[in-house]
């Protein structure tokens, strides 16, 4: 090998120790929802195919589940970014003057639903009127007052709901919640069939979910690092959708090993088929779409309801600062 003349050896040695050092990541914890599946597969995507680390990112995944409050979490300081299940969670922040605000909507469409036996005429919300249903607390706080107010439900209906589907599999007279990208799968596997299957999103529920949220303080004093976090997630989501999705798949199957290739598969086929995910706005706009519009028409849904004052400040729940921006270059 040609040596360099001594002089620019020299001065390539000072230049490299005058070169600022490599930036380091910025730290983000994220926490979920629920346990790793599909429907989080845009974050598993960026994270296993570096395209965080692309953006300066070192992000860590925190699983959630039913023990795990991911609101207390963020609101505590322990988390830097949050999956904020629905658009309820979000008004209710602003309803209580918690500091923390929507970032980003990674659902156009709630993915929640009923499910019921088939064969036995409950093929509609409003079929349901007066029957037995099994929801969570967290839904008898939520949307169980839309159906309420829509169809004329009412509380004596409500039974407990342990997140199970053995009373499903006992009682052919069950109607209980579920998520379309999980339960409907899983009662095939055990019964041979589908159930009836009513998603939420398509008896008029207009809210956003799987929403992420952060504090207004880091909106304030860091808008670059919730800019790029924002942008680097809506990469991984159109990967995922559109690209090679196996890497996201086996960061989940590690995180969770209850997941099954089948189940992973049809959450994944749900996702893109009901354009939960990508649809409506998003064309457009890119993926985490938000408009003012559709916040002001599900708080006025929801405030008809008697849920919310009508003079609140809904808009305090969210900013569309970090979105819109359309598809990631």
């Amino acid at each position: 090998m040609t040596r360099l003349p001594a002089l620019c050896a020299a001065a390539l040695a000072l230049s490299i120790a005058a070169a600022p050092a490599a930036r380091a990541a910025d730290k983000i914890t994220f926490g979920l929802d629920w346990v790793a599946e599909p429907e989080y597969g845009g974050y598993y995507e960026a994270l296993a195919t570096g395209i965080y680390k692309k953006y300066g990112l070192d992000v860590t995944i925190v699983s959630g589940g039913p023990e795990v409050n991911t609101a207390e979490l963020l609101i505590g300081g322990r988390l830097t970014f949050d999956i904020t299940s629905n658009a309820f969670l979000a008004l209710n922040f602003a309803q209580e003057n918690i500091p923390f605000e929507v970032v980003a909507a990674g659902f156009q469409k709630d993915p929640d639903a009923l499910i019921a036996h088939p064969g036995t005429g409950d093929t509609s919300f409003a079929a349901l009127k007066g029957k037995p249903i099994a929801v969570s607390a967290d839904t008898r706080a939520s949307w169980w007052n839309y159906l309420k107010a829509k169809y004329g439900y009412n509380d004596s209906q409500l039974r407990s709901y342990g997140f199970s589907l053995t009373p499903f599999f006992t009682n052919p007279q069950d109607i209980q919640e579920a998520y379309v990208t999980d339960e409907p799968y899983l009662v095939k596997q055990q019964t041979g069939h589908y159930p009836i299957v009513l998603m939420l999103s398509d008896s008029g529920f207009d809210g956003y979910a799987s929403l992420i949220a952060t504090s207004d303080r880091l909106v304030q004093t860091n808008p670059a690092l919730v800019q790029r976090f924002i942008e680097a997630s809506a990469e991984g989501w159109y990967q995922f959708l559109y690209g090679n999705p196996e890497p996201a798949f086996a960061a989940i199957l590690k995180a969770n090993p209850d997941m099954t290739p089948g189940l992973m598969q049809y959450g994944y086929a749900q996702l893109k088929a009901r354009g939960i995910v990508d649809s409506g706005d998003t064309k457009t706009l890119g993926i985490y779409a938000m408009t003012n519009a559709r916040w002001a028409g599900f708080f006025k849904q929801m405030a008809a309801t008697g849920m919310y004052p009508a003079n609140m400040d809904y808009q305090s729940a969210y900013t569309l600062q970090f979105v819109d921006h359309g598809r990631p270059k």
